[in-house]
């Protein structure tokens, strides 16, 4: 079921992103923004549909944040893959932005899917005023010097610090990096819905560092052709991950512990998490 659901919402998503970006200007820029957004996963997007269907939220309206979450995620990757950040040429099994056109544009797209995101989250389809303006506050929060920007300045500090990361100070720079974006993805719905937002932020968390300690186990066991990206990076660069202090068996035992606790947080749902459930579970199986 979740497979089936989250390849049908990357589609729905997908559709909604040409049809956005299909009323502006046939520049080289929103080009390089429509390419940026093509081949992903659509987890983040997938997350904010789902967490609207768990609290009766049409998908009509879900559907504006969860493009919009899906634009600032590309945002992130074509700014992450510059020459002066992470300097990588394949992204998503494709040549990066700054590859296929230069780096100028990749700037200019980056900056444009950004502001998009705040765009679509801002629309009047998506409800009453002040929810419109809590789902722009909260990923304002989520996306700056709050979150996933402060996880890419502490990853940067890190890689010219004296002393490797400890445990501590890796998990802090992940839920930035990578766990804030997708907190507040699957927040969204009850958010959209008005409702609590602590089962699903204790849930994203979870969440969100069982798929960085993913991402560094597949940085070291992955296949570059089914990944679709460079591997093997952090290790090269001597960088502290966590399976470099945990080593890769208790790497594993941690991510799937971490998949359980997101699993209790949502039995107040019952049945209608399951799906919520089969993604965390996909989450630290995955092999891209």
């Amino acid at each position: 079921m979740f497979r089936e659901r989250l390849v049908q919402d990357a589609t729905l998503i997908q559709g909604h992103f040409d049809l956005v970006l299909g009323a502006l200007d046939y520049l080289d820029v929103t080009q390089a923004m429509a390419y940026a957004t093509q081949g992903g996963k659509g987890l983040r997007g997938f997350l904010v549909l789902e967490s609207a269907r768990l609290h009766d939220v049409d998908t009509a309206r879900a559907i504006w944040p969860a493009t919009g979450i899906e634009a600032l995620h590309a945002y992130s990757l074509v700014h992450d893959d510059l020459p002066c950040m992470d300097d990588d040429d394949l992204r998503r099994g494709r040549p990066t932005v700054h590859v296929k056109w230069d780096e100028g544009i990749a700037v200019l797209a980056g900056d444009a899917l950004q502001t998009l995101a705040f765009e679509l989250c801002t629309r009047p389809e998506i409800g009453p005023a002040e929810i419109r303006a809590e789902l722009a506050l909260s990923l304002a929060q989520a996306s700056g010097a709050q979150g996933m920007v402060l996880g890419q300045a502490l990853d940067i500090a890190a890689e010219s610090a004296d002393s490797p990361l400890t445990l501590e100070e890796i998990t802090h720079l992940q839920a930035g990096k990578t766990g804030a974006l997708i907190e507040w993805s699957a927040c969204a719905g009850a958010r959209l819905a008005q409702a609590d937002l602590a089962p699903l932020r204790q849930y994203a968390q979870s969440l969100g560092l069982a798929f960085q300690i993913a991402d560094d186990i597949l940085d070291i066991e992955g296949n570059a052709e089914i990944a679709g990206k460079r591997l093997q990076k952090d290790a090269e660069a001597g960088k502290a991950t966590f399976v470099s202090l945990l080593g890769l068996d208790a790497a594993r035992t941690r991510a799937a512990e971490l998949v359980e606790q997101g699993c209790a947080a949502l039995e107040g749902y019952g049945a209608s998490a399951e799906t919520l459930k089969d993604a965390a579970r996909f989450v630290i199986a995955r092999d891209s």
